[in-house]
């Protein structure tokens, strides 16, 4: 693959866009971009057109040229794109250095087995699903790659004992189990993160013997750089919290391009950690709402009404109110009967007043992208 990517000119250090899909073709790429010193750039393919270098397997002619056994870990492996949940997606550099600290954070978090077979229906062309990628070659186990999630394909891969490793978001996890996954032999751990979890979730992972591990990170820190509810910073990850609530990060396996002046990663996102230096997130700090002069975080809004049994996927907005200020608003995915005054009851029983939704409205659909991030923006009152 080298050999025939360098006979179509690609030389060292230029970035190699590509939309392949999961696979055999998209494995071969990854691994042999390095090997000329050429940088990897995966794109989504449902983004707006922009030049793309490999969107097909590569063939042809060889070239007769020298090619790299050894990389320098300063150097840039990976151009990722952030998922665009709260804007345009932004490009993230991340070199050899960065994804080879996450992946031995991760090896000390969970240990590896020679027999290990991650499992990963995520998109490579974000970060969560390429570091299984990257994570297992380090690793020299084997990662199972699906073309694209399918539920039943999980469950039977679950069930079946394929993978003793599994990394999923909570919408992909809840088709899951309406596919009726019965159990999981093998499987010794199920990063799951992305977003809320359902506490019902929780609960019948459990039953069904999953052994689910939440997981929080970023394209920024080359994935997970938390695991565990209240979250426990993985080796090598340090935590902050600012004076205004944000979660900063800093370690191995932070882009370097994405620090502030102050040498940490400002994410974004508001949580609190407890006096053991463990974290909880509360979401995102641009989501916050205000009504009537008190703050709602929509994540443990959302959270409040997923625990009722007909709802099955949820959002919550602060809708501009003469009133309020901002309204607490949701938009809910109904899988069973249940009507807004009832949904509204079942949070009341569950939130302080003020975080109650003022107005629930059933809704198809929510917007996600490709790795399950709700599209907050994209909802329309």
């Amino acid at each position: 693959m080298a050999r025939r990517l360098a006979a179509r000119g690609v030389r060292a250090s230029e970035v190699v866009t590509t939309t392949l899909p999961p696979g055999r073709a998209f494995a071969e790429l990854v691994h042999a971009l390095p090997r000329i010193g050429a940088v990897l750039a995966p794109l989504d393919p449902r983004a707006p057109a922009r030049k793309v270098d490999v969107d097909a397997p590569v063939e042809g002619d060889e070239a007769d040229v020298e090619l790299r056994d050894t990389v320098d870990p300063g150097a840039v492996h990976t151009v990722i794109h952030t998922s665009g949940t709260t804007g345009e997606p932004r490009p993230v550099e991340l070199t050899y250095a960065h994804h080879h600290a996450s992946a031995l954070a991760s090896a000390e978090n969970l240990g590896v087995e020679p027999d290990d077979r991650w499992l990963c229906p995520l998109p490579l062309f974000h970060v969560g699903g390429l570091a299984v990628l990257l994570r297992s070659a380090i690793y020299g186990t084997t990662a199972v790659l699906h073309d694209g999630f399918d539920a039943e394909a999980v469950r039977d891969s679950f069930e079946s004992g394929e993978a003793t490793l599994a990394s999923l978001v909570p919408t992909m996890l809840s088709r899951v189990r309406a596919a009726a996954l019965q159990r999981a032999p093998r499987l010794r751990a199920l990063l799951l993160g992305g977003g809320p979890i359902p506490a019902g979730l929780l609960e019948w992972a459990e039953g069904v013997g999953l052994p689910v591990v939440p997981v929080y990170g970023m394209t920024e820190t080359s994935s997970q750089v938390v695991a565990g509810i209240p979250g426990v910073p993985l080796p090598g990850v340090e935590l902050g919290v600012s004076e205004d609530g944000e979660i900063l990060v800093r370690g191995p396996m932070v882009s370097a391009g994405a620090l502030h002046g102050d040498g940490w990663l400002h994410t974004g996102d508001s949580g609190a950690l407890d006096e053991r230096g463990r974290l909880t997130v509360t979401g995102r700090a641009e989501d916050l709402i205000v009504t009537g002069g008190e703050n709602v975080a929509p994540v443990e809004v959302e959270q409040a009404l997923l625990a009722h049994p007909a709802v099955a996927d949820a959002a919550v907005l602060g809708l501009p109110d003469p009133e309020w200020g901002e309204a607490v608003t949701a938009f809910v995915v109904l899988s069973g009967p249940a009507t807004a005054d009832e949904l509204i009851a079942h949070a009341r029983e569950r939130l302080a007043p003020f975080k109650v939704p003022k107005r629930v409205e059933q809704v198809a659909g929510l917007p996600r992208n490709p790795a399950g991030k709700l599209l907050r923006a994209e909802i329309v009152p």
